[in-house]
C-alpha cells in the first residue's frame, strides 16, 4: 500500500513538473517579443518591490540562517546564505544596472550580402527556457531571475532546501512585480517545493527545458552534469591561484592577497592557492598580513623554512593544492619559475581564474598566453572574476566550459543565435 502510494505521489508530481515547464514555454515565447522598455521596465518594478519588502525577506532568511547555524552549517555556506539590508540593496542595485545595459536580443552578431544578392544576418536570440539548480544562494534567485527577463527567457529555479523560506518570499515579490508590469508572472517558476525529484524531473526534461545550468559546489554540479538530458552549460568550483613574480611590489601584492582572501572567503573568486617566486622579496610583508587578518596558512617546506618569527602554519600536501577552502585558510608553495607556477596551475586548476602580481611585462604576457582559465588576471584581486564587476550587470555563474560561455554569463550568455536570410528569388545552383 505504501508502494502506491509513492507510486501515486511521484507521479503527480511528474504532472505539476510538467506543468511548469509547459507554462514556462508559453511565457517564454512572450518574453521573446517583449522589447526593451518593457523588459527593463519589469527590471526596475523586481528592484523596487525587493527594497519595499526588505523585511520580509530578511524575516524569511533569517529562519533558514536559523535552521542552517541549527544543522551545523558550516560558517561559508551561512555567509552566503546570509541576506542583510545591504546585500537586498545589492540585488536591486544589480536589477537596476541590468535595466541601463544593452537588450542582447536582436544584436547583430555578423552579417553580409553574399555575392547571389543573399542578405545575410546572425542575431542572438533568447534560448527559451532555461533551468538553473543552486543550493543555500538566495541571490541567486534574484541574479537569474532579472538575467532571463532581460534576455528575454523564462526561467526555472531549484534553489534548494537550504534557503527554502528565503527563495519563497523572492520568487513571490519577482512574481508579482512582473504581474504589475504585465509581463508573465510564469515567467519566473521555482520546483522548490517538490525537492530532490523536482530537481530530478526538471534535469530529464529535454526538449521542455533549453538549457540547465548548475551553480554550487562541486557534487552538486557533477550530479547535473552526469544525469542530465538537458544540455548544460557547467560552471565550476573555484580553486584559484594567485603567482607572485620576483619582480612584484610590496604594497601592491599585500592589498591583492588581503581582498582576494579575506573580503568574501566563501565565494568562488577568492585565492586558494598563493605561488611565490622564490626570489620574490614580498613574502616576509604578505604571509604575515594574511595571518594578521585570520588566515590560516598551509606551507610547502621551502615557505616553512623562511616564514617570519612567530608566524603558524601546517604542512601542506597535495590535498591542499586540490582544496577549494571556502574558507580563511591559504595554500603556499614556493616556485623557482614561471615556468613551474603555470605548471602548478595546469595540474590542479579547476579552470575558474588565476592571476600573476608582477612588475614584468614580458612575464605577464607569457602567463597570459600560457594559462588557460576562465578569466586571467595581471595586477589584480581575483574577486574582480564577477559579472557586476565586469560590467555584465549581474552573473547566473561563472562557467568553466568552452563551449557557447566561459566566464562570468550575463545578458549574452543566455542567448543562442539565429540565422536571418533574406533574397529576391535565388534559388541554388
Amino acid at each position: 500500500m505504501t508502494e502506491q502510494i509513492v507510486v501515486q505521489n511521484l507521479t503527480d508530481v511528474a504532472a505539476e513538473v510538467r506543468g511548469i515547464t509547459e507554462r514556462a514555454r508559453r511565457a517564454s515565447r512572450r518574453m521573446a517579443r517583449a522589447n526593451r522598455a518593457w523588459k527593463d521596465k519589469g527590471l526596475r518594478a523586481m528592484a523596487a518591490s525587493l527594497v519595499a519588502h526588505q523585511e520580509a525577506i530578511l524575516a524569511a532568511n533569517g529562519h533558514d540562517v536559523e535552521a542552517g547555524r541549527a544543522a551545523g552549517t558550516s560558517a561559508a555556506m551561512l555567509d552566503r546564505l546570509t541576506l542583510t539590508r545591504a546585500r537586498i540593496q545589492g540585488l536591486a542595485d544589480a536589477l537596476e544596472k541590468l535595466a541601463s545595459l544593452p537588450d542582447p536580443v536582436g544584436n547583430v552578431v555578423r552579417g553580409q550580402t553574399l555575392p547571389n544578392g543573399l542578405r545575410m544576418r546572425q542575431i542572438n536570440v533568447p534560448m527559451g527556457v532555461v533551468a538553473a539548480i543552486y543550493e543555500a544562494r538566495p541571490n541567486v534567485t534574484v541574479d537569474i531571475a532579472g538575467l532571463a527577463l532581460k534576455s528575454g527567457n523564462a526561467v526555472i529555479l531549484r534553489g534548494g532546501s537550504a534557503a527554502a523560506h528565503t527563495n519563497e518570499a523572492l520568487l513571490g515579490i519577482v512574481r508579482d512585480a512582473l504581474e504589475s508590469v504585465s509581463l508573465p508572472a510564469d515567467a519566473v517558476q521555482s520546483v522548490d517545493k517538490y525537492g530532490r525529484e523536482g530537481a530530478n524531473l526538471i534535469m530529464r526534461a529535454r526538449g521542455s527545458v533549453d538549457v540547465l545550468i548548475p551553480r554550487g559546489g562541486r557534487e552538486l554540479i557533477q550530479t547535473v552534469v552526469s544525469n542530465s538530458t538537458v544540455p548544460v552549460i557547467e560552471t565550476g568550483e573555484g580553486n584559484v591561484h594567485i603567482f607572485i613574480d620576483s619582480s612584484a611590489r610590496e604594497e601592491m601584492c599585500v592589498d591583492i592577497l588581503l581582498n582576494a582572501k579575506t573580503q568574501r572567503p566563501s565565494v568562488c573568486n577568492t585565492v586558494e592557492t598563493l605561488l611565490v617566486h622564490k626570489d620574490a622579496t614580498v613574502l616576509g610583508a604578505v604571509l604575515t598580513a594574511l595571518a594578521g587578518a585570520g588566515v590560516r596558512l598551509h606551507v610547502d617546506e621551502r615557505i616553512r623554512a623562511v616564514l617570519p618569527a612567530g608566524l603558524s602554519s601546517t604542512p601542506a600536501t597535495d590535498h591542499d593544492w586540490a582544496t577549494e577552502y571556502m574558507d580563511l585558510d591559504l595554500a603556499v608553495k614556493m616556485v623557482d619559475s614561471l615556468e613551474e607556477a603555470v605548471k602548478h596551475i595546469r595540474t590542479w586548476s579547476t579552470g575558474h581564474t588565476e592571476a600573476i602580481l608582477t612588475n614584468d611585462l614580458s612575464n605577464a604576457e607569457r602567463f597570459i598566453a600560457e594559462v588557460d582559465s576562465a578569466a586571467v588576471i595581471v595586477n589584480a584581486s581575483t574577486r574582480f572574476t564577477d559579472g557586476g564587476e565586469l560590467g555584465l550587470g549581474a552573473e547566473v555563474g561563472i562557467s568553466t566550459q568552452k563551449l557557447h560561455a566561459r566566464g562570468p554569463m550575463g545578458l549574452t550568455e543566455l542567448t543562442t543565435t539565429k540565422w536571418i536570410v533574406q533574397g529576391e528569388g535565388q534559388v541554388r545552383g
